[in-house]
């Protein structure tokens, strides 16, 4: 049985097959690659909307993974280029999830929308038979804006640069780090660890995405935003070209890759450019403004690099490097999910 999402195959023909009942109101529908959905609610203003699975990682404990969970999710409505506001979240908790375990949970969930700006507003809680770890539970968040002020990853130009934060599998780096600290530590050192420490509390893309969009939007600016998640870099360049039916040039080479995530990854045995990615984005912009959207996120402590181009006419999308030119396709697995449970079956901690 394949971890993580289903293939594309497998998703055309369900979830983006079938929708319900249909409506006018509905602008931004189930679509690869896109991260909110988009429903008009009169009066100029629309509702943009996503959810994800919260999980809860005994390795990483009850704080990091409510702080990871809620900030997944948040991100995902963040890269329309406006703040999430409300949130509802569904606890599906194993039997043996203890009281202590629950309060400490909720409390950094809490916390970290408090932190946020989100207000939640309701959802569900109870303990099931057959849950179990890691994932248990689901959030919803939301937010409204005027119908000509927000983006999705649907948007981007034939022309448009794009940008990548952060370092390639961010999200491998911070949770590997963090759910096995003393074999990072025993065998990468301790400056590293160090290092990849902090990257659990360091990336905060709800700032980023909103950050790049004060540059300006569409054609002021930036025209789409997509948070890098299952599947790692690779994965989220073709879900956010093929989503706004470009092609482009990738420069594989300037994919930012940083020394902890490297060396992380050779322990691990990951491959960076296809592995978790939570923590950094792909924002498409405008090449007259794409100096400026990359000085207000340096400015702001978040390293940015132009990793290639987008553009209509290559024919596809295609990654060039030292070695010659490849076409990019999308991962057929993101390792990060064989690579946690095979580590933890080493006894790994």
């Amino acid at each position: 049985m394949q971890l993580g999402k289903p293939t594309s195959k497998v998703m055309a023909e369900t979830v983006f097959r079938f929708n319900g009942h249909k409506s006018r109101k509905i602008l931004v529908g189930p679509h690869p690659g896109v991260d909110v959905s988009v429903v008009e609610i009169g009066q100029g203003q629309v509702m943009i909307a996503s959810c994800d699975p919260i999980s809860f990682i005994p390795h990483l404990g009850p704080r990091d993974s409510a702080v990871m969970s809620v900030n997944e999710v948040a991100s995902d409505v963040a890269t329309s280029g406006v703040r999430p506001t409300y949130a509802m979240f569904d606890l599906n908790l194993p039997p043996h999830f203890s009281d202590v375990l629950l309060r400490r949970y909720w409390k950094s969930i809490h916390e970290t929308c408090k932190d946020l700006g989100l207000s939640i507003i309701g959802g569900s809680t109870g303990r099931f038979e057959g849950c179990d770890y890691s994932i248990i539970g689901g959030a919803t968040m939301w937010t409204t804006c005027r119908k000509n002020e927000f983006l999705t990853s649907s948007m981007a130009h034939d022309g448009d640069d794009l940008i990548f934060t952060r370092s390639a599998a961010y999200g491998a780096t911070s949770v590997f780090a963090r759910a096995f600290p003393k074999t990072v530590r025993k065998h990468l050192g301790q400056s590293l660890f160090e290092k990849a420490w902090k990257y659990l509390v360091g990336a905060n893309t709800v700032k980023d995405s909103l950050s790049a969009a004060k540059v300006g939007i569409h054609q002021r600016g930036v025209t789409a935003i997509h948070d890098v998640t299952e599947g790692g870099s690779l994965a989220g360049i073709v879900e956010m070209a093929e989503a706004s039916d470009l092609g482009g040039v990738i420069d594989l080479e300037s994919v930012p890759v940083s020394w902890e995530t490297l060396e992380i990854c050779k322990l691990f045995k990951l491959d960076p450019l296809t592995s978790l990615g939570e923590g950094s984005l792909l924002i498409a912009s405008r090449p007259h403004r794409t100096r400026r959207v990359i000085d207000i996120l340096q400015s702001g402590g978040t390293r940015a690099t132009v990793v290639g181009q987008l553009s209509s006419r290559t024919g596809g999308l295609f990654g060039v490097s030292r070695k010659g030119r490849v076409r990019i396709r999308y991962p057929k697995r993101d390792p990060y999910w064989n690579a946690y449970w095979r580590a933890l079956r080493k006894g790994w901690s």
